[in-house]
């Protein structure tokens, strides 16, 4: 039997759930707000209030010191007005919004009645059952504005959530807004509704997002059109180099944050957390380059290739790496590849390993009583093998704290090369699998590193520190606890 047809037909919008609030933004802009109460949280909400341009009268015959402190400075839009008097039904004539901060509950119940009889939206402080609206968390990059609620049931959520937001949101994304606002008028007037109206909002948006101010492209609004229209004519996308530090994402900088936002592709090492990736756009497209000694990895040759490959296409491109790109990250051939095909390539540090070391065994590298230099070494080669170039009477300096990257497999190695150059077998070591995670570590003499590398999970990358500074980390590793198992190793 056939079946009917149907003939093709747009598919309705999802409905829109349901909302606990809905939010709204109000212009204040030299309009009159009550606000009763002289309280530290009232001042806030006079604050508040006047930064939205709105002219306040403040109600209260016992001000806080905080309220006290406002008036003195004075408000940065709108205006402040203290009456040392108790409210009245009368004051709320002409007023665009109330507020109270009141704590008995029968005067919060007459006021919200007064404000609803004189057809005032009112808000009540921490009494909900008689605002008409709310104040939520509000991240601040006027003329963007973004308020966020959650209905009262968790303003420290709210908090939260804000301080999240505003480590995306650079700054400068408020004076591109201010530029598009003066701009708009001209946009309209000269670029149809459609396409070409939607691809200069467009391009202008990606350059709020690059992180720089609108003065970057240019000193006049003039250069600065000419850079968003001269957009159509870029084929070339850009490469980021990121460190992703030792794999607590709460370690990312502000910076590397928005670089993993703003991104298209994403090309990672596998040493990379999943914590990481986690805080990437989520339409990025994520493809895993990694290297790892002793295992199938990606040729450095094809990573170069493929960086220049998807920035010649116009992709923003990550190239995240464990740590931080330029400590051993091979990050001087990666740029190199990528400046003689004419790639724009910017670096984003991260922390790297030897940094995350001391502080997860709270210690200083350059304690200034044992030493006053610190080196970061590679402990392999392209062999496998340690380095043939090493100096090691310089890294037997008694003053100085040496950091061993990749050394997992030359452990051994390396105590008897340190020893032979003059080191006390006694000498402190300390070896960490996974740094930032603290899996396993080992402290003792360095006569036993090579004993111990022995007995690591070889399938976790460690990083290696010798040196009188780590004399006190048997206490420190008992205090982060340590596997007994890892602590009896520490005597061995």
């Amino acid at each position: 039997m056939l079946q009917p047809l149907r003939k093709p037909a747009e598919a309705e919008p999802a409905r829109l759930g349901r909302l606990a609030k809905l939010p709204v933004f109000f212009d204040l802009k030299g309009r009159r707000a009550v606000l009763v109460g002289g309280s530290a949280g009232a001042a806030w909400k006079a604050e508040l209030l006047a930064a939205a341009g709105a002219d306040v009268d403040i109600y209260a015959a016992e001000p806080s010191s905080e309220m006290e402190n406002l008036l003195a400075r004075g408000a940065a839009d709108g205006s402040l007005t203290l009456h040392r008097t108790a409210w009245s039904e009368d004051i709320l004539n002409d007023a665009a919004l109330a507020v109270a901060d009141v704590e008995d509950e029968k005067e919060a119940q007459s006021f919200a009645a007064a404000a609803r009889d004189a057809g005032v939206p009112v808000n009540v402080v921490d009494k909900p059952a008689f605002c008409d609206f709310q104040f939520g968390s509000v991240v601040n990059r006027s003329p963007v504005v973004i308020g966020i609620s959650t209905d009262g049931a968790a303003p420290i959520l709210g908090q939260a959530i804000r301080r999240k937001i505003e480590t995306l949101l650079h700054p400068s994304v408020a004076s591109w807004a201010t530029f598009a606002k003066h701009v708009r008028e001209r946009v309209m007037q000269h670029l149809p509704q459609g396409l070409a109206r939607r691809t200069f909002w467009e391009r202008l948006s990606d350059l709020a997002f690059r992180g720089k101010e609108p003065e970057a492209y240019g000193n006049t609004m003039e250069n600065v059109l000419e850079r968003i229209a001269g957009q159509a004519g870029e084929k070339v996308g850009r490469v980021t180099l990121v460190g992703a530090g030792p794999g607590d994402a709460e370690l990312l900088t502000l910076k590397a944050m928005r670089a993993l936002q703003s991104a298209d592709v994403i090309l990672f090492d596998d040493l990379v957390s999943e914590d990481v990736l986690e805080l990437a756009r989520r339409e990025a497209k994520r493809m895993m380059v990694g290297k790892r000694g002793g295992r199938a990895s990606c040729a450095q040759d094809d990573i170069n290739d493929l960086m220049v490959r998807l920035a010649l296409q116009g992709k923003q491109v990550v190239r995240l790496k464990s740590g931080d790109p330029m400590i051993f990250g091979r990050a001087g051939e990666e740029i190199e590849h990528l400046e003689k095909a004419g790639i724009p390539v910017d670096v984003v540090p991260g922390i790297t390993a030897g940094i995350a070391l001391a502080s997860v065994l709270g210690t200083s590298l350059t304690h200034r009583d044992m030493a006053q230099s610190v080196r970061f070494v590679t402990g392999c080669a392209k062999t496998g093998q340690l380095p043939s170039g090493l100096d090691w009477h310089g890294l037997a300096d008694p003053n100085t704290t040496t950091i061993f990257y990749m050394a997992g497999g030359t452990a051994g190695a390396i105590a008897e090369r340190l020893i032979a150059a003059g080191c006390s077998s006694s000498l402190p070591a300390v070896m960490v699998s996974d740094v930032s995670r603290g899996d396993e570590r080992w402290a003792g003499a360095i006569a036993n590193l090579g004993w111990a590398s022995e007995r690591r999970d070889p399938s976790k990358p460690v990083i290696i520190g010798v040196g009188r500074v780590f004399e006190r980390a048997n206490q420190s590793s008992v205090r982060h606890g340590v596997d007994p198992l890892l602590q009896s190793m520490a005597h061995a």
